[in-house]
């Protein structure tokens, strides 16, 4: 089956699309007349999703497993042509414990998500991009204010997406002969089943717990459409979008 006419050009796979950022992402995009791929591992919770946004279809994924991720990306081909859109949001928050009580398996559970899963998606989106007519296409990576600065007991999550930025830098030089732009949007403390626990208070670099400000996961959503609907020959690289009064500047 080949939607195409119903894409208007517009197609997107969205990976975590079952629940808070990545559902909210797409639902942005569905109602903006996008056609979207809906990855996540859990099958009921992106049924719920497609079910809340036209145009979309679920496809359960696993993006730490090749032949899954294949699998998401040969359906998108067969369903519409072609991909214009990969929002790389699918992440694993890692083990709340000091760095000498992690253990390996959970580190490397954590990087097996959000940086081994961004790859195998970053690069199977890459290569539809550069073969479909047009050429290009956007990858937007989902990284993190902790990105730049960590939080207590976040070593596995922080390196991850330290990680991350430098892939979405080599991914932004060398899709540049292909018409491919890749940029990456550091989120902090959009409200959503993740972050509930710093509306009840949330552990502090000098000690204390304190309760922290949080954004609508909306203007999370508004704002990767922005990105998404830039023409090819502009990208927004590097961006932040935080809860104002949220403890980054400044942290420590």
């Amino acid at each position: 089956m080949n939607d195409a006419a119903y894409t208007n050009g517009r197609v997107a796979v969205v990976t975590g699309a079952g629940s808070g950022i990545g559902r909210a992402v797409a639902l942005e995009l569905a109602a903006a007349g996008w056609s979207v791929a809906l990855a996540g591992r859990r099958a009921e919770p992106l049924e719920k999703t497609a079910a809340l946004a036209p145009g979309s279809f679920a496809v359960p994924t696993d993006v730490t497993r090749p032949a899954d991720v294949t699998a998401l990306f040969s359906a998108v081909r067969s369903r519409w042509g072609r991909l214009d859109l990969l929002f790389n949001n699918a992440g694993a928050p890692g083990p709340d414990v000091p760095f000498h009580e992690v253990e390996y398996d959970d580190w490397r559970a954590v990087v097996e998500v959000n940086l081994n899963g961004a790859f195998l998606c970053a690069r199977a989106a890459f290569r539809m991009m550069r073969q479909q007519d047009p050429v290009g296409g956007r990858i937007i990576n989902n990284g993190s204010v902790s990105a730049h600065a960590p939080r207590p007991h976040s070593a596995a999550y922080t390196a991850s997406k330290h990680a991350l930025t430098g892939l979405t830098k080599a991914l932004s030089l060398d899709g540049r002969a292909y018409r491919i732009a890749c940029g990456q949007l550091d989120i902090g403390n959009a409200a959503t089943e993740l972050t509930a626990p710093m509306r009840a208070g949330t552990l502090q670099p000098n000690g204390t717990t304190a309760v922290e400000p949080v954004m609508s996961v909306d203007d999370v959503a508004r704002t990767v459409r922005h990105m998404a609907e830039l023409p090819l020959e502009a990208n927004l690289q590097f961006g932040t979008l935080m809860a104002t009064a949220m403890p980054y500047i400044g942290r420590g």
